[in-house]
């Protein structure tokens, strides 16, 4: 009997040996033979899966096929309920004029007629500075971050005009700051949200509440003073978070 349990026993531990030796591999980024991986493997649809080739079989009418779907027309995400934030974070109210078609591909959108971006100087930046001054300077270096990383390498860090792409010489035109302070807040928000010239929408890129930022960053970068009169601050201490870099 005892010798029974001893043959099993070797072969049990004989196979558990092999699944858990079997179950390894030479290759250092796999995780080895999995068994059982609907238990721990997520069945969630991936969005950006080619379909019309799945596990080595392929799908002709599938295939190239647009696999992640924009959300319905008007549709609006879910900002929370605080009134200011909903606000500003719903659709622009200007259109694009009717010229974005040819010059900026937007023929699925709502064009207007009109000059809007003439229109767009009317409107001033609906996000207020914060008034203390912890919160101010986080505000513009938030604001410097969204900058350096959507607009420097065209416009560059100090907002001159001299970004990488501009230096490498792949871009020309680009504008100095300097020399547009009289550019409204509206006209510098509809040219980023719709592109304008060359630059293209970045309202795909970046939301409404990030667009304004910039703007109230791109105003820093024109006159270090900006802010400060709505904090009673020492404007030079709210202007070291955009002298870094420069």
């Amino acid at each position: 009997m005892k010798m029974k349990f001893r043959i099993l026993g070797g072969l049990a531990i004989a196979a558990a040996t092999t699944v858990i030796l079997g179950s390894c591999t030479a290759d250092p980024d796999s995780a080895g033979l999995e068994y059982m991986p609907d238990m721990y493997r997520s069945p969630a649809i991936e969005p950006y899966v080619d379909y019309g080739q799945v596990r080595e079989t392929e799908n002709v009418d599938m295939k190239m096929s647009l696999s992640a779907m924009t959300p319905p027309f008007g549709s609006v995400p879910y900002y929370g309920t605080d009134s200011l934030e909903v606000a500003l974070m719903l659709p622009y109210h200007r259109k694009a004029n009717i010229a974005f078609r040819q010059t900026h591909g937007m023929f699925d959108d709502e064009l207007s007629l009109d000059d809007t971006y003439k229109m767009a100087a009317a409107d001033n930046n609906p996000m207020p500075l914060p008034t203390d001054e912890d919160a101010l300077k986080s505000f513009f270096a938030n604001g410097k971050v969204l900058f350096e990383n959507n607009c420097s390498h065209c416009h560059g860090v100090k907002g001159n005009g001299q970004g990488e792409m501009m230096v490498t010489g792949k871009f020309a035109g680009v504008p100095d700051y300097a020399n547009l302070t009289d550019l409204s807040d509206g006209q510098m928000f509809y040219s980023i949200y719709y592109g304008k010239g060359s630059m293209g929408a970045h309202r795909s890129i970046i939301n409404k509440k990030e667009i304004w930022t910039i703007v109230h960053y791109i105003k820093k970068l024109q006159d270090s003073d900006y802010g400060s009169p709505n904090t009673g601050v020492d404007s030079q201490e709210v202007a070291e978070v955009t002298e870094d870099d420069q």
